[in-house]
């Protein structure tokens, strides 16, 4: 029978959504290349697909086919690279190849490299950044613990890795990448 890690990993191979421990809180994931799969999480959610998603990596890297790093500046990518891997979640331009599913009504994506252990090795394994939302219907508190998922959203989860959530108290912040504005406060 599969580890407990290998059942997520084959989840998100199916097109599953998943949920998972990050920093602060429990988030949905699933395969960012997938169109069924993210519009599965967004139904989950109840999140319209115009308010776009955050993907989150194991590193800079994983997230280079999704942004486009060259209308960043030397200072404004030594800014956010100084900020990872951790809580911070950055907009920056996306490239013109992102699907919509992804960037919503931008031309731009929110993405993190995460310092959480687990989430680096769920997207080292899976070989690529997860699509990363509060586990919580829209409106809801987000859940900080496997307890709190809650039936009326696990039912429709393909799995939930057990795991604990770091020490952060709120979700990541948000900052725009070109010009530092906050867009949601830690």
């Amino acid at each position: 029978m599969p580890n407990e890690f290998e059942q997520a990993i084959a989840a998100l191979r199916d097109d599953g959504v998943i949920a998972y421990a990050t920093e602060a809180v429990f988030g949905l994931g699933c395969d960012p290349d997938s169109e069924p799969a993210v519009q599965r999480l967004l139904a989950i959610k109840q999140r319209p697909v115009e308010k776009g998603l955050i993907l989150i990596a194991a590193d800079l890297a994983q997230l280079q086919d999704y942004i486009d790093l060259g209308q960043l500046s030397a200072d404004q990518l030594t800014r956010v690279q100084a900020s990872w891997p951790g809580p911070f979640t950055w907009i920056m331009p996306a490239r013109a190849t992102t699907p919509a599913w992804l960037t919503g009504q931008f031309d731009t994506l929110a993405v993190r490299v995460t310092a959480h252990p687990q989430v680096q090795a769920l997207c080292r394994t899976f070989g690529k950044p997860l699509v990363s939302t509060s586990a919580n219907l829209t409106g809801e508190a987000p859940a900080r613990c496997v307890a709190d998922i809650g039936a009326p959203l696990a039912h429709l989860l393909a799995y939930i890795l057990p795991g604990e959530v770091g020490e952060q108290a709120n979700p990541s912040e948000i900052k725009d990448a070109r010009t530092g504005a906050v867009i949601r406060p830690s």
